[in-house]
This record gives C-alpha cells, structure tokens and sequence, in this order.
C-alpha cells in the first residue's frame, strides 16, 4: 500500500513539474497546443514501449476499448491544451489551482442531470469553492495580476477535461489493460493537436536549442507519470489519492513562484488555500467508505 501511494505523489509531482516546465516553454513563446502536442506524442512513445513489453490482454480486438479510449483521449487533449492555454493566459499557480477545483463543477453537472443527490454539505463546499475561486483570480478586478478571463475558463476546462478522461478510462478498463487504453488515448490526442498548434513551430521543436525541456516535460508529464498513476491507483485507497492528489497544484504553484518569479498576494493565497483545501476534504469525504 505505501509503495502505491508513493506512485501517485511520485505521479502528481511529474504533473506539477510538468505544470512549470510548460511555463517556461511558453515564456519563450511557445504555442500552448504545440507544447501540449509533445507532451502526448512523448507520453505515447513511452506508453508504446509498455504496452511492446505487456501485451497480454491488451484488448485491441475489442471496439468497445476503441471507443471509450477515444473518449479519455479527447479528454486528456483538452486538458493538456486547456491547461497551458490558462498557463499563458495567467500563471502556473492560478492555472494549476483551478484545474483541481473541476470536481465542483462536475457535482454541478451531476445535480442538474440527477445523478448526485445534494447536500447541504456539497452545496456549502460548492460555495466555498466559488468564493476560493473569486479571490485566486481577483475576477472582480480582471486583468489585476495578468490573469485573464480567457485563462480563468480555460482553467476550468482543464480541470472538466480531465474529468472527461477519468470517465473514458473508467469505461475502457473492463475491455482492455491500461497500456492498451493509454496508446490509443495518446494516440487521439497527437491527432487532434497536430492540427491544432502553429505548423512552423511544431516543425521547428526538432532542431531548437528548446528540445531537452520538452523532452523532460514529455517524459515527466505524460510517459512516466501516466505509468505511475495507473500502477499505483490499482492499490490506493481513493481518499488516500484524493489527498496526495494536492501535490500537483501545490509543486505548480512553488515552481511558479521561485522558479518562474510569478507572485500572488496574499487574497489569492487565501483563495488557494480555500479551494484546495475543500476539494480535498470534498472528495475524502464522497470516496467509498470501504
């Protein structure tokens, strides 16, 4: 058990560093869906290899994989490129945070098409959340700090996005193993962002003096952290992953400050704090008692 849990804060902190190396890319005016297209087609060349070294079971036969792994790659897609488009748009630490608040909006979407019941514990949180979300972007004062509305959504988009993802892979696990699942969400991802990001510049990542961070961001934020996480959720318990999950925002958001020289005052921090502190507890709290 402690060595599963010690994969996903292993994972969640290759998400975060990955977080702050897509930063850096971007500051050197790198388009976001570029920078998000070699994070997949790196993450897929590993995904690759895993499933050439386990291939039992691998489910490609079956088009129910096909179709609920092209689900989770449309979700991966959009939450990688969501997310450095919010990176842009503002800051690692804002970005990072408002990705890990999406499972608010989920309960939303789950209250409108009466799939969750509500609570007035949920709807407490929800509204903390709001609040937490308010005072992290100062959206009452738009454009205070860089941040814009632009990357306020499209922070949000990551996070639902990601959502997205954790219900395709739910749906595929049953026909297949994860490298299968994995290859061919990767896989849909380089397809849809090929098309997205600036051609020159997709073409231009192979000779820039830039390549080594991207293939770092590649290895950490799409090859081997994916790895980790699927191994090691198999044996962690999901209150536990709920909380280790906080590494990632938390790595993003330190990367930002002191290696990006980023800067939030002391309202967003209260914010941050708010948001990721009742997301955590939400999600400790709606996990399976057993």
């Amino acid at each position: 058990m402690a060595g599963a849990t010690a994969l996903v804060v292993l994972a969640s902190f290759c998400w975060g560093l990955s977080g702050g190396i897509g930063g850096m890319l971007m500051a050197d005016d790198w388009d976001a869906f570029v920078v998000s297209f070699y994070r997949g087609a790196i993450g897929l060349v590993f995904v690759l290899g895993w499933l050439a070294i386990r291939p039992r079971h691998s489910g490609l036969s079956n088009p129910r994989l096909w179709g609920w792994s092209a689900v989770a790659g449309l979700g991966v897609a959009g939450n990688f490129a969501f997310y450095f488009l919010s990176i842009s748009q503002g800051s690692v630490a804002v970005a990072a945070t408002l990705m890990y608040s999406a499972p608010i909006f989920v309960y939303l979407l789950s209250f409108v098409l009466k799939l969750e019941k509500p609570t007035p514990l949920k709807w407490a949180a929800i509204a903390v959340v709001m609040l937490g979300i308010v005072l992290l972007t100062r959206i009452y004062d738009v454009g205070a700090g860089g941040i814009t509305l632009l990357g306020v959504g499209a922070g949000l988009l990551a996070g639902v996005s990601y959502a997205v993802f954790i219900f395709g892979f739910k749906y595929a696990a049953p026909h297949g193993s994860p490298q299968a699942i994995l290859v061919i969400a990767f896989a849909v991802l380089a397809v849809l962002l090929a098309g997205l990001g600036d051609t020159s510049q997709t073409l231009d990542v192979l000779h820039t003096p830039d390549w080594p961070l991207f293939v770092t961001l590649g290895i950490l934020g799409a090859g081997l952290s994916f790895i980790f996480y699927v191994n090691g959720l198999h044996h962690t318990a999901p209150a536990v992953a709920s909380i280790v999950a906080m590494v990632e925002p938390v790595t993003a958001s330190l990367f930002g400050l002191v290696v990006l020289g980023e800067s939030l005052v002391s309202i967003q921090i209260v914010g941050m704090v708010l948001i990721l502190a009742t997301v955590t507890a939400l999600s400790v709290y709606s996990s399976p008692k057993e």
